[in-house]
């Protein structure tokens, strides 16, 4: 693994990364030493907030919150059992039906394993639980790869597209919702999540462009960059052969320090120009995977680019 960058705020951060894995760790140790009682308190807040909706009224729970009534009286169902209230909201009825808070959108399946998408109403308030979920994954990681609050991580995230209900709701998957939220978008600066990406790359509904520009942004700062990846396995393939095929064209961005006009998206373009700069030294390989070609370059990227 090569040697970190300097980093002018790395002396300030170093101490609150430590501090923040400690409180995370704490965190995690201490709702699963007493996973009963946890469960128990957190079942009888969720009853006790939406004693009175629709659909725990219809089973007669009548507002009690212990775990063994609960467990009497609510029976167990699939998706296609709760689909009639789902379809309701969906369809514009804002009556506290299965929750006492309004439904911010809908959380929507890949429709993978069934061939249909599903989908999951849920409120304003879940993404601040997800994304207190998302921040506990690298303090867990970092007790067993050191180095991950290093440099800046090459990840290829992406959006998936949103529809709206006959109602008006947004329905989408969960991560575009997490990545369209200001959580995602106004985050502060975070060792772990210090990406190659602009934002607005990340967000780009065009998944050519999106593509392109995350590789070319990642390719320009491959010095620093010490890890790379993608949300799912089969992001990271399609981001390999992505860069197969279209290596030719982002050594040449790269060089002349323009961006390919196929690159259409103005947000996109202004993020990526503040990151391209050319750099005449390079010159294309003439094979992709040219021995030579693997000079100087930190992540093997320079299988296209080499001094």
């Amino acid at each position: 693994m090569p040697e970190a960058p300097k980093d002018q705020t790395r002396e300030a951060t170093e101490y609150s990364v430590a501090e923040n894995n400690k409180r995370k760790l704490e965190f995690i140790e201490d709702v699963t030493r007493n996973a009963d009682e946890v469960q128990q308190r957190v079942l009888a807040e969720i009853l006790s907030r939406n004693a009175y909706v629709e659909y725990l009224k219809r089973h007669g729970l009548q507002g009690q919150t212990d775990r063994e009534t609960f467990k009497k009286i609510m029976p167990v169902v699939t998706y296609e059992d709760m689909l009639p209230d789902i379809n309701r909201i969906a369809n514009g009825d804002m009556s506290p039906i299965l929750c006492s808070h309004p439904i911010s959108e809908f959380l929507t399946s890949s429709g993978t394993s069934g061939g249909e998408r599903k989908m999951m109403p849920t409120i304003e308030e879940e993404l601040g639980r997800r994304s207190l979920l998302y921040s506990l994954l690298m303090p867990v990681m970092s007790k067993f790869v050191p180095g991950l609050d290093k440099g800046k991580g090459m990840y290829f995230l992406f959006i998936k597209c949103e529809t709206k209900t006959p109602g008006g709701l947004l329905a989408r998957p969960v991560l575009t919702s997490y990545y369209k939220s200001s959580h995602f978008k106004n985050r502060p600066f975070d060792p772990y999540t210090n990406y190659t990406s602009p934002n607005e790359t990340i967000l780009c509904p065009d998944s050519y462009q999106s593509m392109y520009s995350q590789m070319l942004c990642g390719l320009c700062q491959n010095k620093e960059v010490l890890r790379v990846g993608a949300v799912f396995a089969s992001g990271f393939i399609r981001a390999i052969r992505f860069l197969e095929k279209h290596w030719t064209l982002l050594c040449h961005d790269i060089r002349t320090g323009t961006l390919n006009s196929l690159i259409t998206d103005p947000s996109v373009r202004d993020a990526v120009s503040r990151i391209l700069k050319p750099d005449p030294k390079l010159r294309t390989s003439s094979s992709p995977i040219g021995k030579e070609s693997c000079r100087g370059s930190s992540l093997g990227y320079g299988l296209i680019l080499s001094t």
